[in-house]
């Protein structure tokens, strides 16, 4: 019988072997790299996991997505295909870090921590995770949007996302492209998560919608990621190539965001009131730069 991991704050499994017990200074961003980040809202090229550590993940990932696994009842959201149309699918949930011992395991992953945390300046809280899969050949899009637009049930504005490849990813594929320097635009409308590429154009401004004919593709090999703020703007085109393109998503906060929101933050999950810092077994700490651990 399957277990709900959230209640274990702690690595489970063997996905991450030593990098526990290594020097969190490793893995440290160099200056220009959070430099970058700071001007661009976006930086690729972070090597998370070796190719061993992303077999795991895609053996689990198998069998998250055949709708009857185990543990199915935990999924804050499950969708086979988040595509109206069914012949573009774009397989989609959250909460895999509650069913599968390596999508639990990579949150406490000081690749990851370590980074988030410069890049948040401060200790970093647990959001949610996700999944976004591209079959090959009919894989479809995921249209240009800012992550916080989805997430304003919590404030302040503090939040981080980690994209990680669990393919090579590159544009035959459909690999993430970024907006630079949208992170210092206003908070966008939602014009849809997995429909029209054009239709974010009719919330812009002249001015912004120019930006949208020179998007950075950021290509990625198996294991890499990506770190991007929570209001720049993203998007990756269909797949339709031979090859699949599979991810997973870390959100992650600056330790103090509190809910805006009397209701669930996550469905499933109990109510933190409005006003109240998140945290409890759901949002647990997995970072804090003041400790090194």
């Amino acid at each position: 019988m399957a277990t709900d991991l959230s209640t274990e704050h702690r690595p489970v499994s063997q996905l991450l072997g030593d990098l526990n017990g290594r020097d969190s200074e490793e893995f440290r961003l160099s200056d220009e790299q959070v430099e970058f980040f700071r001007e661009y809202g976006y930086l690729g090229g972070v090597r998370l996991f070796d190719d061993a550590q992303v077999d795991q993940l895609c053996d689990e990932l198998s069998e998250l997505s055949q709708p009857d696994h185990p543990g199915r009842e935990w999924w804050y959201e499950y969708h086979a295909n988040e595509s109206s149309d069914p012949d573009s699918v774009l397989f989609h949930a959250l909460g895999a870090w509650r069913i599968a011992a390596g999508f639990h395991d990579l949150l406490w992953n000081p690749a990851f921590c370590v980074p988030a945390s410069q890049l948040l300046e401060g200790p970093v809280r647990f959001w949610h995770d996700q999944l976004f899969c591209k079959p090959a050949g009919h894989g479809g899009v995921v249209a240009w949007h800012q992550d916080y637009s989805y997430w304003t049930r919590t404030k302040p504005i503090a939040h981080l996302t980690c994209w990680i490849a669990l393919d090579d990813s590159d544009c035959d594929n459909g690999c993430i492209h970024y907006v630079p320097g949208s992170h210092r635009w206003d908070l966008l409308p939602i014009t849809g998560l997995a429909g029209d590429m054009e239709a974010i154009e009719e919330v812009l401004t002249e001015e912004q919608w120019e930006c949208f004919q020179s998007p950075v593709a950021v290509a990625a090999k198996r294991g890499e990621c990506s770190f991007h703020h929570g209001l720049t703007v993203h998007g990756s085109f269909a797949n339709h190539s031979p090859r699949p393109r599979r991810a997973t998503v870390i959100n992650v906060v600056r330790d103090g965001v509190c809910s805006d929101s009397d209701e669930p933050l996550l469905d499933g999950v109990p109510p933190v009131p409005r006003g109240q810092k998140m945290d409890g077994p759901f949002f647990p700490l997995l970072f804090d730069p003041a400790d090194g651990v």
